[in-house]
């Protein structure tokens, strides 16, 4: 059977089944939607616990910097706790949502996959979805260490390169930036192995361990396939990006021109259209990923010779002497 392009199998389901596309920009955006829903409420009920006495509001009013300082230092005093407070419950909330969301989004998404590449559709082999809000907890987990753990270390470090006696400001900025890059790196290829998994959990229907040693084979059989689909279409996201940052400079260069608002607009139009066109091509790149996972790799074919490939009909009576060139002629001294 011919081998496909994963590659072009990725970029013909985007346009024969856009659908997909939009159902991954729906999912994604009504998560978003809850969050900064979520983020608003919490804010302005943490504002509305902020005491604020007559004398705050006339040092406010007074359009002094100075006395404006003031009054926000007494309103913020003694409140640091329950910032914190809320921001931990908010983070864990939204954290356990974004786990169930994302593994009911991505187990419809996959099985419509598999059911595009199988001939006979998709037929369920075992539970998927706590396997995949495995994946989901460990991927928030390499998430919340790599924001937190990384960039703490990476400011310790940082730190202690520059002491009292030898300040070098310089030399910290570096570390810190070498450091938090570093970490950026593990965990983007951490972040990736754990959603390249969630296809087999699917497709295979195996636990999320099972999985990510299945996504470590395929890595090690079919690397250019991988990099053939990540490149193509990563390069397609940086023009996106590109375009948009140069679309995005418009208004802003006219914001001297132009109101606030339509400024605002036309940045925020600008940014949606990027987020969907890039939340539209990873459904591209997850089908390039399934069409790997239900091909096998390519075989090369073994270099050693059999009596067959040298062009003689086998014999019960074969032996090496009786296939040329197997053993080369020998000289006889005499």
């Amino acid at each position: 059977m011919k081998r496909r392009s994963p590659t072009l199998e990725g970029f013909q389901v985007l346009f024969r089944q856009p659908a997909l596309g939009l159902a991954e920009i729906a999912s994604r955006w009504s998560f978003g939607l809850a969050v900064a829903a979520s983020l608003a409420y919490s804010v302005s009920q943490y504002f509305d616990t902020l005491p604020v006495s007559a004398a705050d509001m006339f040092l406010l009013r007074t359009r002094q910097p100075v006395l404006i300082l003031q009054a926000l230092e007494r309103i913020f005093q003694g409140s640091a706790a329950r910032a914190v407070a809320a921001a931990v419950v908010l983070t864990v909330a939204l954290t356990i949502g974004w786990i169930v969301i994302a593994s009911l989004g991505r187990a419809a998404t996959l099985k419509a996959l598999f059911g595009y590449f199988r001939e006979d559709g998709f037929h369920e082999t075992g539970p998927v979805l706590s396997p995949l809000m495995g994946l989901n907890s460990l991927r928030a987990t390499v998430t919340l260490a790599a924001l937190v753990g990384g960039t703490l270390g990476a400011l310790l470090l940082a730190g202690a390169s520059s002491s009292k006696t030898d300040p070098s400001p310089g030399r910290a900025l570096l570390v810190f930036f070498v450091l938090t890059t570093l970490v950026g790196l593990a965990w983007t290829t951490l972040n990736w192995f754990l959603s390249l998994a969630a296809v087999f959990v699917v497709g295979k229907g195996v636990d999320a361990f099972s999985a990510l040693a299945s996504a470590v084979n395929l890595c090690r059989a079919q690397p250019g396939s991988l990099a053939a689909a990540g490149t193509c279409f990563g390069v397609i996201h940086l023009l996106a990006f590109t375009i948009a940052i140069s679309v995005v400079g418009l208004p802003v260069g006219l914001a001297s021109m132009l109101p606030a608002g339509a400024v605002l607009g036309g940045v925020l139009t600008v940014t949606l259209l990027y987020c969907a066109i890039v939340d539209f091509l990873h459904i591209g790149r997850l089908a390039a990923y399934v069409c790997m996972a239900e091909q096998p790799p390519d075989t090369q074919p073994s270099a050693i010779s059999t009596p067959l490939s040298s062009g003689l009909p086998p014999s019960d009576d074969d032996i090496l002497s009786d296939i040329p060139g197997l053993i080369p002629p020998q000289r006889l001294g005499y």
